[in-house]
Formats: structure tokens, sequence, C-alpha cells
């Protein structure tokens, strides 16, 4: 068929009084396309007005789209089943020219940034081979919209937590932060509304004011908005994960850094230069980063079960012994799990991202089996020192009254330390033999016993 402009040159050319046949051969066309041409009298391109063999099953298609919730292949067999010669080609290409099922493409916007206005955050589920088994990760990226630069990480989830961990990593990396981070509607950071009445977390609102930008999100549908961030996901799943295999999470994340390095240092025919490149003129239009942030962590309240362990995410750390029972503190940050007893650390573990519901120990916090709580070595008293030094011969004695008295004895041990210094050491001696042979503890009654011991021997009294 004969195009609009070639049809118009027909008529020009019989309008200056050429001949069909000199028409035809210069344009070389046949005589009758030429003929065809002059008889319509017009430069527009009739429309083809072919039958359709669906055309006769419209109503019926349009019941059976309803029907089998839009599924194509289910209402090309129901139409077979009814008898209805219709390929399924032919049925889906009468239902796009219908606009049956079809929706409407709008043009797109663009959008342009200056240096520092703005980054776009989003995550998106990708399947990653991590450790020999293929499982489901969310991907988190930050991309700068002026310069593109690039920064994504893996994680297991993605909570407040993690999200506040990502951002500052993301940050860091960018070494500052732009004034909009664009995200979508996430209940991660919306607390209420879309769009433009969108109103964030205050969690996740502090947090950002401590790095000086503001959270926006784009209006619900309009994807497009967050077209910076949203095209390289399909980037990072075809180039970064194609063929990638990863030992543990750490290895999936540096080699994920090392592939941003990468990337973001390569010439972008688009952009007539390198994201780097770009990066140092918007470096200096970035919000610089405070000196000092408190770390990211999430807090849990837990007690120590009779084991020595707290459970955290489905994963069990150990604690020392002797906070068996008691209430602690557990600090979750990226790379750590910190449990704390009031304002001081008792243990520190390496935080695990899979919930596997091990127990993870230090050798530190548990005893072999059989060896119970040793008691903590506390110094002599200065009677108990002079005792021993002394009066060597009733250390055993000494020994059976610190344990008869608790704690460290000091007032028993006093008295036992004035008898032994007012009274002469034969009757003394005598009389502690026979208190230790009969389990006696009254110092009391000791001193009666030396008392007696000296009345018949030392006081006689001659007829």
């Amino acid at each position: 068929m004969l195009d609009q402009s070639t049809r118009a040159e027909i008529l020009k050319l019989h309008e200056q009084g050429h001949s069909i046949r000199g028409i035809a051969r210069a344009m070389q066309l046949s005589r009758g396309a030429v003929r065809h041409v002059l008889r319509s009298a017009t430069d527009q391109v009739p429309q083809l007005e072919r039958p359709e063999k669906a055309t006769p099953y419209r109503e019926q298609i349009l019941e059976l789209y309803q029907r089998c919730k839009g599924n194509l292949v289910r209402v090309h067999e129901e139409l077979v089943a009814a008898g209805a010669q219709l390929s399924y080609p032919a049925l889906t290409a009468f239902c796009r020219r219908q606009g049956i099922g079809q929706e409407r493409k709008l043009p797109v916007g663009e959008y342009h940034f200056t240096p520092g206005q703005e980054m776009q955050h989003d995550t998106s589920p990708h399947r990653v081979e991590i450790g020999g088994q293929l499982r489901l990760v969310q991907t988190a990226s930050l991309v700068l919209c002026y310069s593109r630069m690039l920064f994504f990480e893996f994680v297991p989830t993605f909570t407040r937590f993690d999200c506040k961990v990502f951002l500052t990593d993301a940050l860091q990396y960018f070494d500052g932060s732009c004034e909009i981070c664009m995200i979508d509607n996430t209940h991660v950071v919306v607390l209420q509304g879309t769009g433009r009445n969108m109103v964030p977390v205050p969690e996740m609102a502090s947090f950002a004011e401590r790095y000086g930008f503001q959270f926006q999100a784009h209006e619900k549908g309009d994807a497009n908005r967050s077209a910076r961030v949203e095209r390289q996901f399909h980037y990072i799943e075809n180039n970064f994960l194609a063929g990638r295999s990863f030992q543990d999470w750490d290895d999936a994340n540096r080699q994920a850094r090392a592939w941003c390095d990468k990337v973001n240092a390569e010439y972008r025919s688009k952009l007539k230069a390198c994201p780097r490149e770009l990066f140092a003129t918007e470096r200096a239009c970035l919000k610089a980063l405070p000196i000092w942030v408190p770390p990211v962590y999430r807090l849990h309240q837990r007690l120590v079960d009779m084991a020595g362990y707290v459970s955290i995410n489905n994963n069990r750390y150990s604690v020392p012994e002797e906070f068996l029972g008691l209430q602690v503190e557990a600090r979750e940050t990226k790379d750590s799990i910190e449990i704390y007893r009031g304002p001081r650390r008792i243990a520190c573990h390496r935080r695990v991202l899979d919930a596997t519901g091990c127990r993870y120990s230090l050798p530190e916090h548990h005893r072999p089996r059989g060896q119970g709580l040793k008691p903590k070595p506390s110094d002599s008293s200065p009677e108990e020192k002079r005792l021993r030094q002394e009066v060597p011969e009733i250390i055993a004695y000494l020994e059976a009254l610190k344990k008869h008295y608790s704690g460290r004895a000091t007032i028993p041990l006093r008295r036992l330390l004035h008898l032994a210094e007012d009274y002469p050491r034969a009757p003394l001696l005598q009389a502690i033999a026979t208190a230790g042979q009969y389990g006696l503890f009254d110092l009391e009654r000791v001193e009666n016993l030396i008392l007696r011991q000296l009345a018949r021997e030392y006081f006689l009294i001659q007829p």
C-alpha cells in the first residue's frame, strides 16, 4: 500500500499535466496503482476493512473475560469448547485491537535534578544463592538523582531497624545526604497518608532530621517518579546477580559494594560522563554528615533462662552464669548483639542474620559440666591472720568456726583472738581441742572450759 507522501506526489504530478504512464515510470510504480490514487483524488491512506473471525463472538468474549479473570488462554478454551473456529493468536489480536483487557498507555515525563537536590530509596525482592541455598532476599538501594551514584545491600528482612542501618551505610558511602529522600508509600517510613499528604513515622522523621534530609513519597501508582532507583533493580538482577553465588551475607554485601565502585566509575553514553565525575560536582552540594550520631540499634528486654541464654530473633546467645533468671537489656546492632545489666555490658556476640534456632556461646560464660560455681577468693581478716601466725595449732578449729558462721565471721574471730591473748597456751589448746571434738562453737562456753582448767591446775587451795 502506498504511503501518504507518495500519494500526494502522484496527485501533484498529475496536476502538472504528466501522463499516467510517465508518472508510473518516474516513480517506478504500476499504472494500476497510479490510476487507483487518481480515482480516490485524495492523499489519505484508506483504512483496510477486513472481517475478523472473532467479531461474531465479541459479547461472548467479554463475558468470558470477566468470568475467567482476564486469562485469555481460558477464554480461548471455552470458545473452542463452544464450537468457535478461532485460533489463539486471532483472539489475542482481536482483544488488542478492541482494547479488551488492555490498559491505555500514558506518556511519561522527564525529571531534572540539580546537584544535592534529591536521592531515591526503594527495595525489591530477588532470588539469590547464599551458602549454597537459593533464597529470597530484600535488595535495598539508594541512588543520587543528579550523578546517578548507586549503593545497595542485601538483607533477609526490611524493617525500620534495617532501613536505618542501610541508610546509615549508604550516607557514609556517599559521605553526605541530599535534601530530599524520595520513597514509595511503604509502611516502613509512612505513618499515614500517601504522596504529598504522607506523614512519616516519628522515629524515621527523627532519623532523617539527624542527617539533614526529609522523606517524601510519590503519588500512589506513579512509579515513574522514582525511576532513578527503580531502573537500577533491573540492572542489578541481570548484571550483578547473573551467575553469582555467595558464601554468606557478608560476602554478598562485600561483593555488592565492590560492584558499586566499579559501575559508578564506568562511562555512560547517556550521561556523557561517569557517575564518579558528576559526583565530584554534586559532593559539594550534599549535606555534611554530623560528627557523631548515636549508633543504630534495636532494643530487647529479656529474662536470662536457667540454661544461661537469651533468645533474640530465634537465636540464643549466652550470658554469664551469675545472671541466671535476671532481667537484661539486649541491643541489636548491625554486626553485634550487646547484652547489658543496668549500665554495664556483660556480653557481646556477633549478630547472626538468619533465624537458625541455634545456641551461640562464649567459652567464658559456661563452666564445664560438673564444676559448680567457685566462691570468690576473699582476703583474710586481720584477726584470722594473727591467729594463724600466733596459734597455728588451732587452724582446724578456725576453719570449722568460719564455716559455722556466715560471711567472714569477724566477731567470733575477734573473740577467739582475745581468748588467745588473755589465757595461757596450754589450757587454751586443751579447751579448743575439746570444743572441736564436740563441735562446740559458742565461745562463751569455750571460755568456761578454759576457766575450769585453770581452776584445777593454777588455783589449788592448801588445807
